[in-house]
């Protein structure tokens, strides 16, 4: 004789499946189109990350709430000046976004503990390692700078980095004439295509910038007879080929690479 099975006993006993409509199929998870950075993160949402991380914090909390991952975001602005989100927070003295990187996975480092007033730590790298306070961050701002940048909560590391003395390195930038100017302003190409093109002009505060279209200008320091580095990328040289008076091409000279641009 058989036993009677509840309706509810004999789902238990069923396996556990989908429930789908005569007709239908299990609705498949969303896909997304690939991107040709794929699998690394798409470079325009690094980038954006990177720029926003200096100072909108609603935008930061939207990116890293999507994308966790870009709380540890770092772009190249060009010859390899690196910025990570939190260096961005770090160098303009922005503590909020700082803590809120820090607090998604960001790595700080000594120049966010100098911004954030933490003396113990700054201490600590420079007596573990003298002469760190020496090294230029992100654009070439020092670690002093950092410290002045983080305002009253940041005063006695801002003292301490004071007393050593050597913790805000300033590059040799010499002045560049009216005439200088003049006869390296412009546009050199280095390939065919039209964005193959380096422009030499002048920011808002008059200083000497390089720029490929499309991509953030680097303001460039003059260390002399018309020779540059790119802030932020000291081992890296721009140099001009000046005849009668004019650039004829410029030269970037970075370690093995080498890349000439006649005048455009």
């Amino acid at each position: 004789m058989f036993e009677s099975i509840s309706r509810r006993g004999f789902l238990g006993m069923a396996p556990v499946m989908p429930f789908v409509l005569h007709g239908q199929s299990p609705a498949a998870p969303q896909v997304t189109a690939v991107a040709a950075s794929f699998p690394q993160q798409e470079p325009e949402a690094v980038k954006e990350m990177v720029g926003v991380a200096h100072s909108n914090l609603a935008r930061v909390k939207e990116l890293v709430s999507a994308r966790p991952a870009l709380a540890r975001a770092s772009w190249d602005w060009g010859s390899g000046d690196w910025e990570t989100a939190i260096d961005a927070a770090s160098h303009v003295g922005n503590r909020p976004i700082a803590e809120y990187l820090i607090a998604n996975g960001a790595r700080p480092t000594i120049y966010t503990a100098a911004m954030m007033g933490q003396l113990a730590i700054v201490k600590a790298w420079v007596e573990a390692m003298p002469g760190v306070q020496r090294n230029r961050g992100p654009h070439g701002i020092t670690l002093l700078a950092h410290a002045r940048n983080g305002g009253p909560a940041a005063a006695d590391v801002l003292n301490y980095l004071e007393a050593l003395g050597d913790a805000d390195p300033g590059y040799t930038d010499l002045p560049v004439t009216d005439a200088e100017f003049a006869a390296i302003a412009g546009e050199y190409s280095y390939g065919a295509g039209a964005t193959e093109r380096l422009k030499v002009a002048r920011n808002a505060r008059g200083g000497v910038t390089l720029a490929r279209p499309g991509q953030s200008e680097h303001r460039l320091v003059h260390q002399g007879a018309l020779v540059f580095l790119p802030a932020g990328a000291e081992a890296v040289r721009v140099r001009f080929d000046i005849g009668d008076g004019k650039a004829r091409g410029l030269t970037v000279e970075d370690g093995p690479s080498i890349v000439r641009a006649p005048r455009a």
